[in-house]
């Protein structure tokens, strides 16, 4: 990243990146406005927390139609099951840690990996140390090591802390990147990394009501075209870095989608 006062803003200025962030909002925008949202916006939320967290664990590969997510009540006895209800779990606590966010992103995100794993081990909740091994088989970029995942986990909390005009879905991208690259935690990686996102979007006021899943567009866009675009992050060149942030930004486009069409069903009587 660049050394300069904001580098986030340097990347919103990345060939393609203010054309995405325009679309973006124009999305956003679209649900938000919908005559639904005025009245149901509740059941909007709601069914977009449903619809985020299955989207994220079919990238953890736990693939679920929504109707079993939204039926079953045992997220504990397999692995597919324990990943849908870690996903379901981070994002009913990610409303939760907005305050906390802007003061201390690293205290929170040690919380998405308690609340991801659901026990309570040496290991959970804590940046993963020298020799510890690292559970996320979707990703495969090199591991950083232990002492990389400290620095930049240091880099990234100043970059929170100190605040950026850059638009919200270039934070929101940096970090969901940022921690997948580096994988922090021994597992669940990727939903903490997601759940980041949402907090991003929400906390930002971009999606304050979180009715815009990304998780949902990640999923649709397809897992394959996740790991090509966290790849052209990785690489830190400027093309890449956009490139990541404009696939983001159409998973948020995708989500605002899904939403604009439980409003219409809604407004048809038809859910």
């Amino acid at each position: 990243m660049s050394t300069t006062a904001d580098p986030l803003s340097v990347l919103g200025s990345l060939p393609g990146v203010a054309d995405s962030v325009e679309s973006v909002r124009k999305s956003v925008d679209q649900v938000y406005g919908h005559r639904v949202m005025r009245r149901r916006s509740n059941e909007i939320t709601s069914e977009a927390a449903l619809r985020g967290a299955r989207g994220s664990a079919a990238l953890a590969g736990a693939d679920w139609a929504l109707e079993e997510v939204r039926r079953r009540s045992d997220f504990g006895s397999e692995d597919e099951a324990r990943g849908v209800g870690a996903a379901l779990r981070l994002t009913a606590e990610a409303g939760q840690l907005l305050s906390i966010w802007r003061q201390s992103p690293l205290r929170v995100l040690a919380r998405l990996h308690l609340v991801a794993a659901g026990v309570q081990d040496e290991t959970v909740g804590r940046p993963r140390q020298a020799g510890e091994p690292v559970e996320e088989p979707l990703i495969e970029l090199a591991l950083p090591d232990a002492d990389e995942v400290a620095g930049r986990l240091d880099g990234l909390s100043r970059l929170i802390i100190d605040g950026s005009s850059a638009p919200a879905l270039v934070t929101a991208a940096v970090v969901h990147g940022e921690l997948l690259a580096l994988r922090p935690f021994g597992s669940y990686n990727g939903l903490v990394a997601r759940a980041a996102e949402r907090i991003v979007l929400i906390g930002s006021g971009l999606d304050p009501k979180s009715v815009c899943p990304a998780e949902v567009g990640h999923a649709e866009l397809g897992r394959a075209a996740y790991c090509g675009a966290l790849d052209a992050y990785a690489s830190g060149k400027p093309d890449g870095m956009a490139a990541w942030i404009t696939h983001c930004g159409k998973a948020v486009e995708l989500g605002a989608r899904e939403s604009t069409a439980v409003c219409e069903a809604l407004q048809r009587g038809a859910a």
